[in-house]
């Protein structure tokens, strides 16, 4: 066996650690790596048709590229934005949900229910705005606000923690009503959508760590 060390595609590299480096949609981020690996590539294969060995074309397609971390804040603010979206399409989506729950609670709980319906109104609102300012004729003429990232996932985690409370009080409050059927398909519907809308809203605060410094660009 020869003892020659094996170096790794520095293509192969770069993109491992871009993505790595990435935090967002995996479809997106995934889109976004294989084309940057294909910039790459079509790089390299141009150094290779002017006659330069093609270890060195690679590493020459690198070089011209950039280190990783000046592409990752442009790349980050791409995804968070797009997460962003995503998060303010699943509250849209859920928090109808959570409006239905309030209406349910109010009638066996009470004032105490209030703040469900509160909670629900401001989400939705958020919602709208985000959905606007992310997509769209308005996203085309404005740049999305720096801070909407950040309000879109601690409203959507608000939301959400409302879903999981409005899911319990559903479920404790069935054993004691005689509507216990609408209650537990109510309390279904709130625990299904709380999964969905707290799944987005976890990648989206995810985003603010790589995103604090892109977003300021």
């Amino acid at each position: 066996m020869s003892g020659q060390q094996q170096h790794p595609d520095p293509l192969a590299a770069y993109t491992a650690a871009l993505s790595t480096a990435l935090v967002g949609p995996a479809r997106v981020k995934s889109r976004m790596v294989a084309e940057i690996h294909d910039g790459l590539l079509d790089a390299t294969d141009a150094y290779v048709h002017e006659g330069m060995p093609r270890a060195e074309a690679a590493r020459r397609a690198v070089r011209d590229f950039g280190p990783v971390a000046e592409l990752v804040p442009e790349c980050q603010r791409e995804l968070t934005v797009v997460q962003t979206r995503h998060t303010a399409r699943a509250a849209a989506l859920c928090v109808p949900f959570l409006l239905v729950c309030w209406a349910l609670t109010r009638t066996a709980v009470g004032p105490p229910a209030a703040p469900l319906a509160l909670l629900a109104a401001v989400s939705t609102l958020l919602a709208a705005v985000a959905l606007a300012a992310t997509g769209g004729v308005l996203a085309r003429r404005f740049p999305s606000p720096h801070a909407l990232p950040r309000v879109v996932a601690w409203t959507g985690t608000g939301a959400s923690v409302g879903m999981a409370v409005a899911t319990l009080a559903l479920a404790c409050t069935a054993f004691v009503t005689a509507q216990w059927p609408l209650l537990v398909l109510a309390g279904a519907l709130s625990a299904a959508s709380h999964a969905v809308l707290s799944t987005s809203v976890r990648v989206c605060r995810r985003c603010l760590v790589p995103a604090a410094d892109a977003l300021e660009g």
